[in-house]
């Protein structure tokens, strides 16, 4: 018999007590599946214990698309092994996301959104009283990087350095390694979106 969403909801509070919660919104096609693994190896190599896999929904480009990293405060292996229903922190690589209810569901008060936006925090009046919001216009770096098309730019590498900011974790080499590890083609290219990400979101985007 199932438990009640109630004792379930509790539960998993509990056990996420000693562990910080990652989700990550995209569409098929941009990376988002990707970026959850070079996350966790990132967070690896500074040391961290870290667990990440994927949700999909309907298989195809362009359709909402979630990955979830957690992270172990405590160095130990995580006993979980199911979504993260109450993420401490988003990151969004597609804007439009956050009009669904799904893509904000659980954040904890005051969690961070690291959102692909060409718009400043402040114009999201309707989360910034709730959550922080940190906004960088990824899509621009990829492009300039030619990464992806112009219509289906890949943005994963570069919004990972705009959170790496932002979290201050994992450290922007181990990320540049891990991305260059895990990225087939282009991976000076992603590394450098990265890096150029983690040093534009100083540049007053952030609420």
């Amino acid at each position: 018999m199932p438990l009640p969403s109630t004792v379930r909801s509790s539960i998993l509070k509990k056990l996420e007590s000693d562990i910080i919660g990652i989700r990550i919104h995209g569409r098929g096609g941009q990376g988002g599946v990707v970026s959850s693994k070079i996350l966790a190896l990132a967070f690896h190599a500074d040391g961290i214990c870290p667990q990440t896999f994927p949700k999909y929904g309907v298989e195809r480009r362009g359709a909402p698309a979630a990955a979830f990293v957690r992270l172990s405060k405590s160095h130990t292996l995580i006993p979980l092994r199911c979504e993260i229903y109450h993420p401490h922190h988003l990151i969004v690589l597609d804007e439009t996301l956050l009009q669904l209810g799904d893509t904000l569901a659980g954040l904890l008060d005051r969690g961070w959104i690291v959102v692909n936006s060409i718009k400043q925090p402040s114009a999201f009046t309707d989360l910034k009283h709730k959550f922080k919001v940190a906004t960088i216009d990824v899509t621009s770096i990829a492009l300039r990087r030619k990464l992806g098309t112009e219509l289906a730019p890949i943005v994963n590498s570069a919004i990972l350095g705009a959170f790496a900011k932002i979290f201050q974790a994992p450290k922007i080499e181990s990320l540049e390694k891990a991305i260059c590890k895990m990225i087939p083609s282009k991976q000076l290219e992603n590394a450098q979106a990265a890096r150029e990400a983690y040093e534009q979101i100083q540049t007053g985007t952030i609420q």
